[in-house]
Order: structure tokens, then C-alpha cells, then sequence
């Protein structure tokens, strides 16, 4: 999808445009921000004709991404289209929130997620609040192409003084959108009798430090202990080196605070706080990190668990996961009679369904992404971390009221549904080169699938190419499936020069399993 010109050769991936910053056409700075802008504002009026159209725009702590935002909305505002502008630094969720609490045509986001320092990123959703899908996706970056060079891009002098509104958001938003987000709370008498639950929060320099605290504090949680070097809003993020909780090294500072005063919880999220991870006590009292996958399948039971118990479990409710997230929470779904879609990986896809099902009478109750994405209700149409943090924390209430911690409810769905490892592997190949190797191990795993896996025979194929076969758009994945229910995924990374493999694999000898498996696909 990149532009021929020169002046913009950026494209839209799972998580829309995302590079290293620095002058040049390839690279997120004012000039392709300007572009990108005045290809979506051209996209919209386009869709809207002459009709008012807003859109709404927030930004994360990297550097530049308050610059991006406001020349973001200087150009929307001289096309004529009015904008609503976060006063500061807002998370990815808020902003999707927002887009309908406006009733907006569309949404933009400034940030690289969890990428290094030197990245930032411009996420695009629409009016629906979810991050935008094909044909949208390319109809805008066609917009883009046809432009000859930057002095197409309309950019006022200064916000608001040409021809569209600049209005400010802050205050008042938040607390709407902190109400719909704790209207979704499950076990405020739980929380209540265990409002000493001690909890452990970072943001790890990010905006989460905004409405994380207050979500818990709002809930009723009385001792939330801060990390206070990663409270200070960063884009450098000086005391990790990537600010993303999946990785191990991200944590060592919340697990020390965490080990200092005793916590039982430790949670964390990422720049633009859409993401959340969680460290637990084990059965031996020693912390331990949560997977993306343990967590979503977890909120998942406990969602269910609490919602037939209240009585709000009906025929109209379902559940959403990527195909490369834990099966544990369609296992789960299909215990509580409630079915569980499978989508393409990305959360505009988990999006797309809620608005598709919200048309037919159907509610979202909850989906979940094997990289510490989750999300429940209908309120906001992304990934949400302050949600996810709020959940998580009040199941912990909810468990220690059942005299159990979140690490012996993890436990029991093991015991009920079967013991799942689910790891992810990558294989770095930058540049040209580094592309066309990536293309040419997918094509020979197409020719030539594995027969086995760990020594265990594979009984089917899934070729996401092959959109009549899986019921899906077209994608650049392969599924391998064993015997056994182990399930080897193998997609290029939608924002980094990446192929990635991922490993889902039961029974008690997963560990070993999942070795052999490191060694059959050479990692």
C-alpha cells in the first residue's frame, strides 16, 4: 500500500502507521503526519460529502507525539472538519471512548504502543471507535497516493483560525468515561471487604498514570503503591529498556516495590495504556508474571462466572479471541454456553465483530489478545488497560472472598480444562533482504507443511490465504494442528520487521513439547 511519490512511503499495518522518527518519507515527522492527515481528511469528506464532521484526537508520552497531534488537527481544521483535542497526554481507549461520546467520524491516535523510544505511530479508528479495517484502511492511503507532493497538505498557521473548530477535551471526559468503564464492575461488595488488598501500578513512563490510580482508587482499593521513577511521564522511558510489559525486564521495578511492601498484586501498562500485564503470587508466596493468554482466559471465567451468578448471562452474549490467543478461552465459553469468534490478529478485528453482532441484538461480553490486550462491554471498541487493570484487581477481591488468590483460580481452570503453555518466538530479518527471506519461509512452509509436531502427527492445515476455507479475510498465516490439539501459528509481524511463531501446546509435557518444537523450527 505504499505511496509511488516519494514524499510519503509509509503503510498501514495491524496497528496502523508505525516507524523510527527522523526526516525522510519513510519516517514518522511533521511532514508524513501532514500527509497522512490530509489523506484521511480528504477520505472523509469524501464519505460525509458537505456534512459537519468532527474527529477526534489524543497522543501518548513519546516525543513529538503532542507536536503530530496538534498539526494533526491544524489540518483537519483547515479542511473544514472541527476537532476535538485532548488537553494532554490521554490513553488509546479514552480516545476510542470519545469518538462516539462526540459521535465523530473518526479518531486519531498518536503512538507506537510498546515499540522503542525512536518509534511513534498514528493509529486511525473510526466512527464505530474501533481502529480502522479494509477497505477503509487502503481507500485512506489511497487518498494519500494521490497527492503529488506535500504542498497539497492544507495546514493551518495556527489551531483553529481557518475553517474547521478546535475544541479542547480534559476534565469532563474523563469522568464520563471513567463512569461507563466502572459501571462494567462486578464485585463491589468484594472489594469492599477486601479494600487492603495491596496492589503494585506502573505505567512505565506512560499516560496510564493518569486514570489507572484513579480507576482503582474509585473502586475502592485503599493501598496502591507506585513505582515513582516510572510514574514521570518519559518518551525516552529511561528506566527500562522497552516499555512494553510482556517483557521480563520491564518489571523490575514494580516487583521490587512489590516485593518490598508485601503486595499481592502488580500491574502494569504500556505507553499508551491500552495494554496490561499482571505479576500474582504462586502457591509459595513468589511473584510470578502473568501471560497475556493467562490473563485474558482468567477475566474471561471470572466475567462469565460472575455474570450467570448475577443473573445478566443471556442467549444474546459472546465472546471474541485472535486465532492466535489460548483455545483455553473457547474451552471456557463453550462450558458457559456462550459462543467464542475467532478473528484475524489485531484488535480492529475483535472490534469489527462487536459492531457487526451489536446490529443482529448480540452483546459483547469480553475478548481477549495473547499480547496483554482485554477488553469487556461495549464502551470502548479497543483494548482497554484501565479496564483490564479494574477488572483484574476486583477478581482478586472476589477470589480472596473465596479464600483463593488469582494464582489458585488460575490453577483450577488448568485443572477443569487442561493445562495450556502458549509461547511466541520471533525471527528478526530487517530490511529488503530481510523481507524477501520472510516471504520465501512462509511460501516453503505452504509447499512443504510440517508433518508432526513434537513428534506428533499433524491432522490439518489452516492457510489464512485462503479466506473460502477458514471464513476469514485473506491473511499471511499458516496453522499447523496436532493430534494432540498443539497448535503452531506462523504470521509476519504487522509493525516490525518480524515473522513470528506462535506455540500452543497441552498436556502435562507441554514444557518439554514446546522445546522440541523451539528446535524443529530452528529458534
Amino acid at each position: 500500500m505504499a505511496m509511488k511519490e516519494k514524499d510519503f512511503n509509509l503503510e498501514f499495518g495491524t496497528g496502523g502507521l508505525r516507524a523510527v522518527m527522523g526526516p525522510g518519507s519513510d519516517r514518522m515527522n511533521d511532514g508524513t503526519v501532514g500527509m497522512a492527515t490530509q489523506g484521511l481528511a480528504n477520505y472523509i469528506r469524501r464519505h460525509c460529502g458537505d456534512a459537519p464532521a468532527s474527529v477526534v484526537i489524543s497522543y501518548d508520552c513519546r516525543n513529538h507525539s503532542a507536536e503530530f497531534a496538534r498539526i494533526a488537527a491544524r489540518v483537519l481544521s483547515a479542511n473544514g472538519i472541527d476537532v476535538y483535542l485532548f488537553d494532554d497526554l490521554r490513553p488509546t481507549p479514552e480516545m476510542s471512548y470519545a469518538i462516539r461520546l462526540k459521535k465523530a467520524v473518526a479518531g486519531i491516535m498518536i503512538t507506537a504502543s510498546h515499540n522503542p523510544p525512536e518509534y511513534n505511530g498514528y493509529k486511525v479508528s473510526w466512527s464505530d471507535g474501533g481502529q480502522i479495517t479494509a477497505p477503509v484502511d487502503k481507500d485512506i492511503v489511497a487518498e494519500v497516493n494521490k497527492m503529488e507532493s506535500r504542498s497539497e497538505v492544507r495546514c493551518e498557521p495556527a489551531p483553529g483560525t481557518v475553517a474547521g473548530r478546535i475544541e479542547m477535551m480534559g476534565d469532563a471526559e474523563d469522568e464520563c468515561y471513567l463512569r461507563d468503564i466502572l459501571s462494567l464492575t462486578l464485585s463491589p461488595e468484594s472489594v469492599r471487604r477486601h479494600a487492603d488488598l495491596k496492589i503494585v501500578y506502573t505505567p512505565l513512563h506512560g499516560c496510564g498514570v493518569r486514570l489507572v490510580p484513579e480507576c482503582l482508587k474509585r473502586l475502592g482499593f485503599k493501598n496502591v503503591y507506585h513505582v515513582p521513577e516510572q510514574d514521570v511521564t518519559d518518551g525516552n522511558f529511561p528506566t527500562v529498556s522497552s516499555p512494553n510489559p510482556e517483557e521480563a525486564p520491564a518489571w523490575e521495578m514494580a516487583l521490587a516495590v512489590a516485593e518490598r511492601e508485601g503486595a499481592d498484586l502488580v500491574l502494569a501498562t504500556d505507553p499508551d495504556a491500552d495494554r496490561m500485564g499482571a505479576a500474582v503470587r504462586d502457591g509459595e508466596g513468589r511473584l510470578v508474571r502473568l501471560t497475556g493468554n493467562e490473563t485474558a482466559a482468567l477475566l474471561t471465567w471470572y466475567i462469565l462466572t460472575r455474570r450467570r451468578e448475577l443473573g445478566t448471562l443471556h442467549k444474546g452474549c459472546y465472546v471474541v479471541k485472535t486465532i492466535v490467543t489460548t483455545d483455553l478461552i473457547e474451552a471456557v465459553a463453550r462450558d458457559f454456553g456462550v459462543p467464542c469468534h475467532n478473528v484475524l490478529t489485531g484488535w480492529k478485528y475483535l472490534a469489527e465483530q462487536v459492531e457487526l453482532h451489536r446490529k443482529e441484538g448480540g452483546e459483547f461480553v469480553c475478548g481477549g489478545e495473547e499480547s496483554c490486550g482485554f477488553n469487556a462491554g461495549e464502551f470502548v471498541r479497543d483494548k482497554d488497560g484501565q479496564l483490564a487493570c479494574s477488572l483484574l484487581a476486583e477478581c482478586a477481591a472476589w477470589a480472596a472472598d473465596r479464600e483463593e488468590t488469582l494464582y489458585c483460580l488460575l490453577q483450577d481452570l488448568y485443572k477443569k480444562y487442561g493445562y495450556r503453555q502458549e509461547s511466541r518466538f520471533s525471527l528478526v530479518r530487517k530490511g529488503a533482504e530481510g523481507a524477501a527471506e520472510i516471504r520465501r519461509l512462509l511460501e516453503n512452509f505452504r509447499k512443504e507443511p510440517p508433518k508432526a509436531l513434537a513428534g506428533i502427527p499433524v491432522v490439518m492445515v489452516k492457510d489464512y490465504l485462503k479466506p473460502e476455507e477458514t471464513g476469514l479475510p485473506a491473511a499471511d498465516v499458516l496453522q499447523f494442528f496436532s493430534a494432540q490439539g498443539d497448535v503452531v501459528t506462523i504470521r509476519p509481524s504487522g509493525t516490525e520487521p518480524k515473522i513470528r511463531f506462535y506455540f500452543s501446546v497441552k498436556g502435562p509435557d507441554a514444557p518439554e513439547k514446546t522445546e522440541m518444537l523451539k528446535r524443529q523450527f530452528n529458534l
